[in-house]
């Protein structure tokens, strides 16, 4: 008897999703966007990043990387952060020999409304994540893009309720104690904020140290 057709899916695109919840965690997020608005309110550097580079808000990407030695509400996060690393890690079948994945960067995200950040990627990193602190009704979702885009090249576009796994973009709704984490190759953009206040989030690399 001939044996039926066969689809199996290769080169999958993982995306780690954790929504933490709980007391501590209600007390953690409270705690964080309070740093997170001092902390913009205060570093001219990352104001004047944010303004010279269009950002709609205030990041510290490009002039605070000691948060988590600053501010304990950020070692908090980054310890809660570190055993999704190592799971996501785990299921992508990393041989990390004898290193492992280490906080490499941290920096805050303060959106205002109307604001978005434009499709990117993390170079020098392993693992990206974002962790929603403030999140409020009609925030901006992230949408990450099929990396084999650019070689579709003859492709048909995909029906309009297409499956999620063959969608070439997929957008991401968090909430407030939503984890997020996918390898750091992976295209992805911050799509427009409209909600009517600030979207206040902590992003982050991790990096592979031998």
């Amino acid at each position: 008897m001939a044996r039926q057709p066969t689809i199996e899916p290769l080169f999958v695109t993982q995306l780690y999703r954790a929504d933490l919840s709980g007391a501590e965690i209600a007390r953690l997020n409270a705690d964080l966007a309070r740093s997170c608005r001092a902390i913009a309110a205060d570093d001219a550097a990352g104001q004047a990043w944010s303004a010279a580079n269009g950002y709609a808000g205030y990041t510290s990407y490009a002039s605070l990387n000691d948060l988590v030695w600053r501010d304990p509400d950020f070692a908090a996060l980054a310890e809660r952060i570190d055993p999704h690393v190592a799971a996501f890690a785990k299921a992508c079948d990393f041989d990390l020999g004898g290193g492992g994945l280490e906080l490499d960067s941290l920096w805050i995200n303060v959106l205002e409304p109307g604001g978005m950040h434009s499709g990117h990627i993390h170079p020098h990193a392993v693992v990206s994540g974002t962790y929603y602190v403030d999140i409020p009704e009609g925030a901006s979702a992230l949408k990450f893009e099929d990396p084999r885009l650019p070689s579709m090249m003859a492709a048909p576009p995909r029906k309009a309720r297409a499956r999620r796994e063959h969608r070439t973009h997929v957008a991401v709704e968090p909430r407030a104690g939503t984890l997020l984490l996918w390898e750091s190759w992976l295209r992805h953009e911050v799509m427009r904020n409209m909600a009517a206040t600030p979207r206040v989030s902590v992003s982050f690399n991790y990096a592979w140290r031998r």
